[in-house]
């Protein structure tokens, strides 16, 4: 575990590793075949010596505890034999830390360590419970996947087309680049209607750019003969004093 630890408002902030770490720990106090068996013992121990425990109770028990045992060995081999599988593969942890706050974790899972029956996933030097594991997929369809999901959140913010002003056209150009700066693999995350709707807000740009550059000229235009018409009283009145 690391010695130094990010403090915010005089706190320290708990890392993802961290918070799936402590998460593991605490959730691995349940019930189990070790417990299972101290119940078993304790129940002979202080049984009613007038009505002990017969030898067919016993056996039942006992049957119950070899197969929680078995089960419980059968879960922690495919728990193992799953997360090895995962070695060299992209995926995406999630946590839940102390405060509530979500956090998402993404990259390559280096190795695969197994102790006391839970695996735990090895991404860049951290280690994280298999339990929290939330996604296993592809590096580029999780990027292309991102990218979809931040372009179609920056598109919901704009207003409705017909009400659009020079005030949005910056958002709306960066929004035209980013998407031809797509690749097809990209593009394909991106419904046909919010392409629809960037086209109808690029075309309704252009239309408010040309009344904006009309409105410019006209006011230069008037700018002009204002001054025109200043020159000219100023050479009347000049004219009319000599």
């Amino acid at each position: 575990m690391s010695l130094v630890a990010a403090v915010e408002n005089g706190k320290i902030v708990e890392s993802a590793s961290e918070s799936s770490l402590k998460k593991t720990s605490s959730s691995s106090s349940g019930m189990d075949k070790d417990a299972f068996l101290q119940l078993l013992v304790a129940q002979m121990k202080y049984q009613d010596p007038l009505e002990p425990t017969s030898n067919t109770e016993f056996i039942s028990q006992y049957a119950q505890f070899s197969q929680v045992e078995q089960l419980q060995n059968m879960a922690g081999s495919m728990d193992l034999q799953r997360a090895s599988t995962l070695v060299g593969q992209h995926v995406r942890i999630k946590t839940t830390n102390t405060s509530g706050d979500t956090n998402y974790v993404e990259g390559k899972v280096d190795y695969v360590t197994y102790e006391n029956g839970k695996a735990y996933l090895s991404i860049e030097g951290n280690q994280y419970a298999m339990d929290d594991l939330d996604t296993v997929a592809d590096k580029e369809y999780l990027e292309a996947y991102d990218l979809a999901v931040e372009w179609i959140t920056e598109m919901n913010k704009l207003p409705y087309v017909a009400n659009i002003s020079m005030d949005e056209a910056e958002a709306i150009d960066k929004l035209k680049e980013a998407y031809d700066n797509m690749s097809d693999y990209q593009k394909g995350f991106i419904a046909s209607e919010k392409v629809k709707d960037l086209n109808a807000y690029v075309e309704r740009l252009e239309e408010v750019r040309k009344i904006a550059e009309a409105l410019e000229a006209a006011k230069g235009e008037e700018t002009e003969g204002s001054d025109e018409t200043d020159e000219s009283e100023e050479t009347e009145g000049t004219d009319a004093t000599e």
